[in-house]
C-alpha cells in the first residue's frame, strides 16, 4: 500500500512538474534570442526560433510533449537546458554538492542544540530557564527564514563585516593549501548554515521539551533521581534515551522542511545550491533545469519520509504499516 502511495504521489508531482514551467508567462527563447537580459531587441530569425523550437520539441502539443517527457524520465535522461546549453544533469549535479553540505550541516546542528535546549527546558520546566527557552524559541519559529537570513546578513556580514556576504568561495582566491580552501568555504557557509538551523531548531526543541517532560513522570527516573545520581546522568543516560523515539522521526521528516528553506537561504546569501539555480532559471524560462530540481527535491523529500516511516518502525515494532501501534 505504501509503495502503491509513494508511486501515485510521485507521478503528480511529475505532471504538475510538467505543466507549471509551461504555464509560467514569457517566452523561454527570448533571452537567447536578445543582446542582453535588458534589450528584447529580437536578433535571431524566425527561422532559427522555429529550429530551436523543434529542437526542444516545445513545438508539439503539450501531450506530445509530456508523453516525450516520461519517456526521458524512464531512461534517467533530465533533458538539455536551453539557457546553459549543457545536459540538465550535468547542471544539477554541479550545484547539488552545494545544497546538500548546507542542509546535512543544518539538520546536525539544528537537532543538536534543539535536543540539548529541549532537554534543559523539561528539567526546569516551569522555571524561569524554561520559560526564557520558551519563549525564544516560539519567537524564532514565528519570523520567516528568509527575514532571519536577512537580519543576519546585514548584521553579521554588512555592519561587523565579519563574514562574506554572498557566495560560496572567494572568487579567483589562489588557495596554498587544502586548509585554506576549507576554511574560505566554512566562513561562507557558517552565515547560511546558521539561519537555516534557527529556521529548524525550534521544532526539534518544543518535541524534546514535550517528550522529556513526559518521560521525566515516570517511576524509574524518580528512583533515579532518589537516588542521588547527577543531574547530567538522569537527564542525559536515562531520560534522553528514552525520549527519542519521535525526534529520530522528526529528524528525517525535517529534511524535506531544511530542503525548502534552503531555496530561501541560498537567494538571499547568493549560495550556489539548487535553489539558487531554481531562480535564475525561473527567470529566464528555462523548463528542462526547472523540471530536473523540481524532480530531484521531490524524491529527495519522499525518500525522507520513507527512512522516517521505515526507521520508526525499527525503533517500535508495535507500529504497523498504516502508522498506528
Amino acid at each position: 500500500m505504501k509503495l502503491f502511495e509513494y508511486g501515485l504521489t510521485i507521478w503528480i508531482i511529475i505532471t504538475l512538474n510538467f505543466l507549471l514551467p509551461r504555464l509560467l508567462p514569457g517566452d523561454p527563447f527570448l533571452l537567447l534570442s536578445s543582446d542582453n537580459a535588458e534589450n528584447e531587441e529580437i536578433v535571431m530569425t524566425q527561422e532559427q526560433r522555429d529550429y530551436y523550437e523543434s529542437y526542444y520539441g516545445l513545438d508539439k502539443s503539450m501531450g506530445e510533449q509530456y508523453v516525450t517527457y516520461i519517456g526521458q524520465l524512464i531512461h534517467g535522461d533530465l533533458g538539455y537546458s536551453i539557457y546553459y546549453k549543457v545536459p540538465v544533469s550535468q547542471i544539477i549535479l554541479g550545484r547539488l554538492g552545494w545544497t546538500a553540505f548546507m542542509v546535512v550541516s543544518a539538520l546536525a546542528v539544528s537537532t543538536g542544540i534543539g535536543v540539548l535546549l529541549g532537554s534543559v527546558s523539561a528539567w526546569y520546566r516551569e522555571k524561569w530557564p524554561d520559560k526564557l527557552l520558551f519563549f525564544q524559541m516560539i519567537l524564532l519559529s514565528e519570523i520567516p527564514v528568509f527575514l532571519i537570513g536577512l537580519m543576519i546578513l546585514f548584521v553579521f556580514s554588512a555592519w561587523l563585516r565579519i563574514f562574506p556576504l554572498s557566495g560560496a568561495m572567494t572568487p579567483f582566491e589562489d588557495y596554498t593549501s587544502w586548509w585554506d580552501q576549507l576554511s574560505d568555504i566554512l566562513n561562507h557557509a557558517f552565515l547560511p548554515i546558521m539561519v537555516l538551523s534557527i529556521s529548524q531548531m525550534g521544532g526539534i526543541y518544543l518535541l524534546v521539551r514535550n517528550s522529556m517532560t513526559t518521560v521525566l513522570q515516570k517511576d524509574y527516573l524518580r528512583t533515579a533521581k532518589a537516588k542521588g545520581l547527577s543531574q547530567k546522568r538522569v537527564i542525559f543516560h536515562h531520560a534522553l534515551r528514552n525520549a527519542l523515539l519521535p525526534v529520530v522521526t522528526r529528524i528525517f521528516l525535517s529534511l524535506g522542511a531544511l530542503v525548502g528553506g534552503a531555496i530561501l537561504v541560498e537567494n538571499v546569501f547568493a549560495y550556489p545550491g539548487l535553489g539558487r539555480l531554481m531562480r535564475e532559471c525561473i527567470q529566464v524560462h528555462d523548463y528542462q533545469v526547472v523540471q530536473g530540481i523540481f524532480l530531484v527535491v521531490t524524491i529527495f523529500v519522499l525518500l525522507a519520509n520513507f527512512l522516517a516511516d521505515t526507521v520508526y518502525k525499527l525503533l517500535d515494532p508495535r507500529v504497523n504499516d498504516s502508522g498506528k501501534v
